[in-house]
């Protein structure tokens, strides 16, 4: 399942870098490309945005991670309970580490694109 949820953020992000190269390419007025370049790079600024704010909020997940962790050594309870608590803190961190993995994703072609946004507006 992981590997799907890694699929489908790297063809819908390519499928706008490729969106975002071929209309910039078809344009043939300097002014018209502008502008979409502008709002192409207005959109990846704030999905950008996003991202960041994301890395923060998994930052927090992994600081509760380690204090229930530590939490759960300091009490004394029976071995199911452990290996429940144990299970559920390691399905966390999973779905924490696939889900920073797909903002880098995220964050690579926005950068891509943001290059390609730029080399569009500089050339003539």
């Amino acid at each position: 399942m992981k590997f799907l949820s890694y699929l489908n953020r790297f063809i819908s992000n390519f499928a706008f870098l490729a969106l975002a190269y071929y209309s910039l390419n078809l344009m043939e007025k300097y002014q018209q490309r502008f502008i979409l370049a502008v709002l192409i790079l207005v959109y990846c600024a704030l999905h950008a945005v996003t991202a960041f704010r994301s890395f923060y909020f998994y930052h927090r997940i992994e600081r509760l991670e380690h204090e229930t962790r530590r939490v759960a050594s300091l009490l004394e309870s029976g071995p199911s309970e452990i290996a429940a608590r144990r299970l559920i803190i390691n399905d966390v961190a999973g779905l924490r580490r696939g889900a920073e993995m797909c903002a880098y994703m995220d964050l690579m072609f926005l950068t891509l694109i943001v290059v390609i946004c730029v080399a569009k507006i500089v050339s003539d």
